[in-house]
């Protein structure tokens, strides 16, 4: 008997089936009220889910221009009683990574209940030649009254148009940060998201759900390079609790010498109190049987700590530094889907590291 050479698992588990959208719906743009659009800092004067000013005073590397059309750190809350919630969207691109599902890619995914309890219950279903789609998020039974919605936005790709669809005649209202408060993440491809499964599982996602803060996501892959004019931009974004330097691994050690302290310098001239931390590179899989990449990233962590050792006995009593080497744990070489980029196990390790720092230093107590 002949056997087809392609395997479809959709047409052999029902789990694995992406179907269409089917139902009534009632559809609303998360940019009014009284859902709210939350991760892209110049939303309200640009209306766009970019993670960059499109004009901004400052010149912008071409590759972190394109980069800042990627949505990863975006959010869109709101409180609401419906029991079927969906989005349907037009992104800029089809999936086209190797390495990263196309569901953290391209994907949103949703979360239900109130700040820091948030619990995960579903991810977008669409083709893999897919640039635009409708899904099905949520389908339940009715909540008693109302509940917050939390939807992160793809990682890796643009987001042209979205919508939310819920049950005809839900209840919408709007949902509050009980902390006003904004993380800011400035780094690498690891910092914006490569290669998590889902957008939700990104560690800087992860760590704004535990300590209840919006999530400013400045992950520019391989080119966040601690540039002045990356300095310069970021330093006007308001609201900010923290600042996170995790942007070590895109540089050269010469790279890193020479921007690290200039790049704290500029962000201190406008935020002279902002706390900032500054996290070393996680550990590649190929430092097992490669010394000289651990002799590398050991002189980068210790210029690191040196730097802000030497700005805090200046006086700069705000500026933190953590050994990121440390945050895969003794198994870092079972984090990663190619050695570099870490997996869910890896960002959610990478979380729970970054994430005790950040939480003693804005005094949070974590449950």
């Amino acid at each position: 008997m002949d056997k087809s050479s392609t395997i479809r698992p959709g047409s052999l588990d029902k789990n694995m089936t992406v179907t269409a959208l089917e139902g009534e719906w009632e559809w609303h743009s998360p940019k009014e009220k009284p859902m709210a659009v939350l991760g892209f800092a110049w939303l309200e004067s640009e209306g766009l889910y970019r993670r960059l000013p499109a004009h901004p005073s400052e010149t912008l590397p071409p590759a972190v221009d394109m980069l800042a059309d990627c949505t990863a750190g975006g959010q869109i809350r709101f409180r609401t009683n419906a029991s079927r919630i969906a989005v349907r969207a037009i992104l800029g691109g089809s999936p086209n990574m190797y390495h990263m599902p196309g569901t953290g890619q391209n994907g949103f995914d949703v979360y239900l209940g109130e700040p820091g309890e948030e619990r995960y219950v579903g991810t977008v279903r669409f083709e893999p030649h897919q640039a635009a789609y409708a899904s099905l998020l949520v389908d339940g039974s009715p909540p008693e009254g109302l509940r917050t919605v939390t939807i992160n936005f793809p990682l890796y790709q643009s987001v042209q148009e979205v919508e939310v669809g819920l049950s005809p005649g839900a209840e919408v209202a709007e949902a509050v940060f009980p902390q006003p408060g904004r993380l800011v993440f400035y780094g690498t491809s690891i910092t914006q998201g490569g290669c998590a499964s889902r957008p939700g599982m990104s560690y800087p996602q992860q760590i704004g759900r535990s300590l209840c803060r919006e999530v400013i996501n400045l992950g520019f892959s391989g080119n966040g390079k601690g540039e002045p004019e990356l300095a310069r931009i970021i330093r006007e974004i308001e609201r900010v609790d923290a600042l996170v330097l995790d942007y070590e691994s895109n540089c050269t050690l010469e790279g890193y010498l020479s921007t690290l302290e200039p790049f704290i310098r500029l962000y201190r001239e406008k935020n002279p109190l902002t706390p900032i931390l500054v996290s070393t590179k996680i550990r590649y899989a190929k430092e097992a049987i490669q010394p000289s990449l651990t002799e590398l990233r050991i002189r980068k962590r210790d210029f690191a700590r040196e730097v802000v050792e030497r700005l805090t006995a200046e006086g700069d009593a705000n500026l933190y530094w953590c050994d990121g080497g440390n945050h895969l744990g003794e198994r870092f070489d079972e984090c990663t889907v190619d050695g570099v980029h870490p997996t869910d196990l890896g960002f959610a390790r990478m979380a729970e590291g970054i994430g005790q720092h950040l939480a003693g230093i804005l005094g949070i107590v974590r449950k």
